[in-house]
């Protein structure tokens, strides 16, 4: 059985429709989500022998997952956001968690369950405190994406000792949800909020792997990739809507304007080998070093940024005003991509990324 992927892509504008609606009152896409759903875009991630296509769990699966996110990113980037951290939740547990509890996952998910990874504590960091075979948690998680629809979240929380666990509960509990922050400028309808866990019980069985699992190296800047696969669908979208609206106006003959379409193409082409090249390499933690995966996935990264940066600022010049009237398409792709592409630590990503290299070539794709 194969992935539906020309569905997937032949649902772009359905999606974009619903972007362009939720945008205003920050809506969540239950329509999208259900529609990639019933294509199969949150089973494909769970590993073959789980009912799924093994996309980001298994080897074979990246070329394939970044084709996916690349697909839902076109359509729309919340929801693209959503998918993605579906996916980190699924390949987190795929990698440190055993066999049991993937099949327990694997049946949520074929259930219907969304999947999120939260790990940006709120004003009071997640704890937690175990004993008895019980785990109490307090404190809470901000900047959760899809909370109040996401079903079970991947948190990270910290013991008394200072050390990190990722436990995987469930919320459900609409009563814990904290919408907002009010006034976000782009990325509106993917749900961000906080989650309140304080008092919250759960079974000791639901920490999944060992402390320090979660910034364990490669996986953890690794799994980068995927959230650039979604930003290189958004802007290979907007380099789309720049040469659709300067032909539709006439415009698009005009040096200037074939200068900036050229341009364009180039940014989304540049991002699109950069991603390839950090999916890859993340594909393949055996055949690289770990500095080597980790450090490139980070100029990957970067690279990724400066070409949907210049994407935004060559359709911004482009369009003109136009790209500034809220009725127009272009408007909210800029926004949500401005959003999206604001990860966290750039600077220190790319001095950490230039240390490894000083001394040392960036490892050749042929090895892979």
């Amino acid at each position: 059985m194969t992935f539906p992927f020309e569905a997937l892509s032949a649902c772009r504008a359905e999606l974009e429709a619903e972007a362009t609606i939720n945008d205003g009152p920050a809506a969540f896409p239950r329509h999208g989500l259900d529609r990639l759903r019933a294509l199969g875009v949150l089973s494909a991630a769970l590993p073959q022998a789980c009912g799924g296509h093994g996309f980001g769990t298994e080897a074979h699966g990246a070329s394939g997952l970044l084709h996916m996110l690349r697909l839902v990113g076109h359509g729309s980037l919340a929801l693209g956001r959503i998918v993605e951290g579906h996916v980190n939740a699924l390949r987190l547990i795929a990698c440190y968690g055993t066999q049991a509890r993937m099949a327990q996952v694997a049946a949520a998910v074929h259930d219907g369950a969304l999947f999120g990874v939260w790990v940006t504590d709120g004003a009071q960091p997640l704890a937690m405190e175990a004993g008895d075979g019980a785990v109490t948690l307090h404190g809470g998680k901000a900047f959760a994406s899809g909370v109040g629809h996401v079903t079970h979240a991947l948190v990270t929380a910290a013991t008394q000792g200072g050390n990190v666990h990722m436990l995987l509960v469930g919320v459900a509990d609409t009563s814990r949800v904290h919408h907002g922050p009010d006034g976000l400028a782009g990325m509106r309808g993917a749900g961000t909020g906080r989650y309140d866990f304080t008092g919250m019980g759960v079974q000791a069985d639901c920490m999944v792997g060992q402390a320090g699992d979660y910034l364990r190296q490669p996986e953890f800047s690794a799994g980068a990739w995927r959230a650039m696969a979604v930003a290189l669908g958004g802007i290979e979208r907007l380099a789309t809507v720049l040469r659709e609206q300067l032909a539709a106006r006439g415009r698009a003959q005009a040096p200037a304007q074939q200068a900036r379409i050229g341009d364009a193409l180039i940014a989304a082409e540049t991002a699109f080998l950069w991603t390839h090249r950090a999916a890859m390499l993340a594909a393949a933690p055996d055949r690289h070093a770990t500095g080597d995966i980790a450090a490139t996935v980070n100029l990957a990264r970067l690279a990724v940024e400066r070409a949907g940066l210049e994407v935004i600022g060559l359709v911004q010049r482009g369009l003109g005003l136009a790209a500034f009237v809220r009725t127009n398409p272009a408007e909210r792709l800029l926004r949500d991509l401005a959003t999206y592409l604001r990860q966290p630590a750039p600077d220190e990503t790319l001095c950490e990324a230039a240390g490894w290299f000083t001394h040392r070539d960036l490892p050749r794709m042929e090895a892979t």
